[in-house]
């Protein structure tokens, strides 16, 4: 019984410093994504390509509201002369020229959204990669992403891993 007492002492006392040990071995790391992002160079192409891609969807939206813009016109202009049932056809095709002017907009955001993360992805693969390898090659628990807005705190012992990746990625 006494035995089993002292054990019991022993690994009481033993299991804290253990745990305090290790505990004091943890490495924590933060990074802004952002920021690395702005960095890198196929940002530039990315941006570039989002750009003319967002222009060529302004362009079509134009020309659709242009088109129908000339036909309301045309129908407000010769709508006196017009019979019953030919003023009822140029309404419906207004309303739904109107009706696919609409559904264009709205699949045009979705597409750009989509057309933003293909081309990104890539990109945040690479990142997220490098980062990986430094957590790796440095031996961190944790890297933090400051720039999602979920650390609330960062000790000055969380050490800022930006150069570390940088260095994994050829940055300068």
């Amino acid at each position: 019984m006494k035995r089993f007492v002292l054990s019991l002492l022993i690994i009481a006392f033993i299991f804290p410093v253990m745990s305090k040990a290790q505990t004091s071995e943890l490495k924590f790391g933060h990074i802004n994504v952002q920021e690395l992002m702005s960095m890198m160079p196929e940002r530039d192409s990315i941006r570039q390509e989002l750009q003319d891609y967002q222009n060529m969807l302004r362009n079509e939206i134009q020309t659709l509201q242009k088109e129908y813009t000339n036909k309301l016109q045309k129908y407000q202009e010769n709508q006196g002369s017009y019979s019953q049932l030919v003023k009822q056809s140029k309404q419906r095709e207004l309303q739904d020229m109107q009706q696919r002017i609409q559904e264009f907009q709205s699949t045009a955001q979705q597409d750009f959204q989509q057309k933003q993360q293909e081309l990104l992805q890539p990109l945040m693969s690479k990142i997220d990669s490098a980062i990986r390898e430094v957590g790796e090659k440095h031996g961190y628990i944790y890297i933090f992403d400051t720039s999602a807005g979920a650390v609330v705190y960062k000790s000055q012992q969380s050490e800022n891993v930006m150069p570390l990746v940088q260095e994994e990625l050829g940055l300068q």
